[in-house]
Formats: structure tokens, C-alpha cells, sequence
């Protein structure tokens, strides 16, 4: 979304909540996304300090803010960002403290605080025409909110919340639970149609540009296309040409022919819409991907996107490795290397840059033609969880561990 391409957290109310950013499966430990980093035996470390940064150095690393704008209302972590489509000039927020806030980016003034949830909100977006705000929070719990009126207009609980996602051109909002079903509702009327496919999570979905399908992704693998006016399941990917493990994330491209779904058995896999077929496999590692279902063993797919300028799509790993792949010859064109594991991607409209956030608390951008990093922007005191960018590519806003949101200016060579 996730996004908004929503993007969808796995979050558990057992565990220490700032540490949580599995993308995918429920029974992955917190830990996962930060296998990169190595033990620390810390006697060692204390006798021979080579190489560590001092306690200046880190300070300073810290103080190191190139944000213009930081958003400080949330008590705890913040775990999703989502800007207004119409005019791209509000956010909203949501996180541990059980709030969504929507606010401007321009100067970070409060529009309207999303209260009432009983637990960490985990998914917030704007509908099409920016005048309605969704806010879910994990137990279950959606609340629809008129964002000038600035009231709640509608509500309802379902189960463990996966995902929730607008319609791209109606006042509809889908959702997808730990049960395994999609809900839709029509807003604020609240009329409802359910699609049962298995009863496997609902891990993420994404309404296709037509308005007229939406693709739905589970914890066993599956892939379903949906008729969302028939509620019937147009296209099926299971077995070999579907994935061998939780699938966590989605994308597709601008016309919704294709569809790239990330698992978290460490491929990416390519499907044409129209027929249901698996068309293409991206991997890490291919004997992984091809044949293992030990999911600790995988390098997890955390992020995926189409570029709208070349034949290109991104693919982002957990060891934090970025890979750009050929979409016509699908050979992998460049290896870009982050120090941590990658949260989220996000293409930009009008131009082969791609950003991407990682747990080390970093907003990058990468040429996908050289595979160069063109910029870097630091500030956050924790890891990234979420970031959103507007249609100009001009501004990001980020969401932390660190309980702040972070408004940063882009730029890049041809500004």
C-alpha cells in the first residue's frame, strides 16, 4: 500500500514491538531482517576496538538529520506512511501507540487525529479522491475517517489484520485477514462482499488498474486473481508455478497485464493477468527457490516494482541486497548492496530511479541504469519501516522505530 502499495507488517503483541518488521510470515522470528549483522562476541569487542565507532562518532552519525520536516506526535513506532493521491499534500500515519494521525507535509500541522484503535496500527491510506482515510489496526479493528469533516464515518472488526488497500477509482476498501478471507466494502454504506479462498492468510493484495480484479497473495504460496463484481476466482498459481513459501509482497505494472509477487522463498515470480501463467522466476538463489520450503534457510523477498520508463523491475532481498532485472531477457543487470535488509522499494513515475529504506535506518536512491547510488538521506535514530513518495519524485516521507515521521527533499543529477 502497500504502496500504499500496502505494504503489510507481520507484527505480534508478545514481542518487543520496535524490533518486529517481518513483512510476511507470522511465525518468522523478529530478529530475521537484521540476520546481516553478525554476533558480537563483546568481550572481544571491548579488548580490541578496531574499527567500531566511538561514542562522537556515533553521536554525530545520530545528529545527522537531512530531513526538512520531522513529525513527532506518535508515542511509539511508527509502522506505515501513505500520501493523499489527489494533491499529495497530506500524510497519514499510523503506529505502536495505537493512532493514526493525518497531517500536512508542507509544515507538519495536525488535519486529524484517528483514535479508538486497540492496537498498533499498522495500515493507514487515503482513498482516490483524498477525502476519506482508512486506519486497521492488527487485532482486526478498521475505521474510516472524512478527512474534512474530520470525523469517523464507519467501522468494523474482522480478524487479525494482513492488509487493507483502497479501491483505485471508487469509495471501496478491501481487506485481507489472518483467516485467509478478503473482505470489500462499499464506504460509507458499508455493504460487503467476501471472497473465500483458502484458509491460509491472506498475506497481501492489490486491486489491478482496471478496477475490475484484484490479486491476492497466501501464506501457502498461492496466488488467486479475483472477479471483485463476480467474487469468483478468475486465475489459480499453486504448486510449482506458484511460490513454496508465504508470499510478501505484490506489485504490477501500469496496465495490470503482469503481476511480480515476492516470497519468502527467497524468488520473485513473474504472472500474465490475462492467463494466470507464471512467466518469469527471479532468484537469489535458484536451487532455494526452485526446490527448498525451509523458509529460515531462504533469502526472503521483502519489496518488488515494475519500472514505468525501461523494461525493468526491482527486486528487494533481506540480506539487503537491490536487484534490477531485464524484464524481456529477465537476467539480473545490477547487484546494489545495502548494510542491513531492505523493508520497501518504490519506483519513481518518470524516470529509472528507485528508492529504497532498510533497517539501518537509511533512504537511498539508485540509478537502475548503472546500478549507482545517487543519493542518501539520514535522520532517523532507528530503523525505516515505511516510506511513500509523491508523484514528482520531489519529497519523501518516512516512518521509524524511532517514533517520528520524516519529511525529506529528493534530488538527484538532472534537477
Amino acid at each position: 500500500m502497500a504502496n500504499t502499495e500496502p505494504n503489510s507488517l507481520e507484527l505480534h503483541e508478545d514481542e518487543e514491538i520496535v524490533e518486529v518488521i517481518d513483512l510476511s510470515d507470522a511465525e518468522r522470528d523478529p530478529d530475521d531482517l537484521a540476520d546481516d549483522l553478525e554476533d558480537i562476541d563483546l568481550d572481544e569487542a571491548a579488548a580490541d576496538d578496531e574499527g567500531w565507532e566511538t561514542e562522537d562518532e556515533m553521536e554525530a552519525q545520530v545528529e545527522r538529520d537531512d530531513s526538512e520536516l520531522t513529525f513527532s506526535k506518535h508515542t511509539g513506532s511508527v509502522f506505515c506512511v501513505s500520501l493523499d493521491p489527489a494533491t499529495n499534500s497530506l500524510a497519514v500515519t499510523g503506529g505502536e501507540d495505537d493512532k493514526a494521525f493525518v497531517w500536512r507535509v508542507s509544515d507538519g500541522h495536525l488535519v486529524l487525529e484517528c483514535t479508538g484503535h486497540k492496537d498498533s496500527v499498522t495500515c493507514a491510506a487515503f482513498s482516490h479522491d483524498s477525502s476519506l482515510v482508512a486506519s486497521g489496526d492488527m487485532s482486526g479493528l478498521i475505521k474510516v475517517w472524512n478527512v474534512e469533516a474530520k470525523e469517523e464515518i464507519w467501522s468494523f472488526e474482522v480478524c487479525d489484520l494482513e492488509w487493507l488497500e483502497w479501491h483505485p477509482c471508487a469509495p471501496v476498501l478491501l481487506a485481507g485477514t489472518d483467516d485467509g478471507s478478503v473482505w470489500m466494502w462499499k464506504i460509507p454504506s458499508g455493504d460487503c462482499k467476501t471472497f473465500q479462498g483458502c484458509a491460509s492468510q491472506a498475506t497481501c493484495g492489490k486491486v489491478l488498474p482496471d478496477g475490475k480484479r484484484a490479486v491476492v497473495g497466501y501464506e501457502d504460496g498461492s496466488v488467486r486473481l479475483w472477479d471483485l463484481k463476480q467474487g469468483n476466482t478468475t486465475h489459480l498459481i499453486k504448486g510449482q508455478d506458484g511460490h513454496q513459501g508465504a508470499l510478501t509482497c505484490l506489485a504490477c505494472n501500469q496496465d495490470g497485464s503482469l503481476v511480480l509477487t515476492g516470497s519468502v522463498d527467497g524468488s520473485a515470480k513473474l504472472i500474465n493477468t490475462a492467463t494466470g501463467k507464471a512467466v518469469g522466476v527471479f532468484s537469489s538463489d535458484s536451487s532455494k527457490a526452485k526446490g527448498s520450503k525451509d523458509q529460515d534457510d531462504s533469502n526472503s523477498v521483502e519489496s518488488v516494482g515494475f519500472c514505468n520508463t525501461l523494461p525493468l523491475i526491482a527486486v528487494a532481498y533481506l540480506d539487503g541486497t537491490l536487484a534490477i532485472y531485464d524484464l524481456s531477457t529477465q537476467v539480473l543487470r545490477h547487484s546494489c548492496r545495502h548494510e542491513a535488509g531492505i523493508v520497501h522499494l518504490q519506483w519513481e513515475e518518470s524516470s529509472s530511479l528507485v528508492s529504497t529504506c532498510s533497517l539501518d535506518g537509511a533512504l537511498r536512491q539508485w540509478d537502475a541504469r548503472s546500478g549507482n547510488m545517487v543519493s542518501e538521506y539520514r535522520g532517523h535514530a532507528a530503523e525505516i519501516y515505511d516510506f511513500t513518495m509523491n508523484r514528482e519524485a520531489t519529497v519523501a516521507v518516512t516512518a521509524s522505530g524511532d517514533n517520528h515521521a520524516k519529511v525529506f527533499c529528493l534530488q538527484r543529477p538532472d534537477r
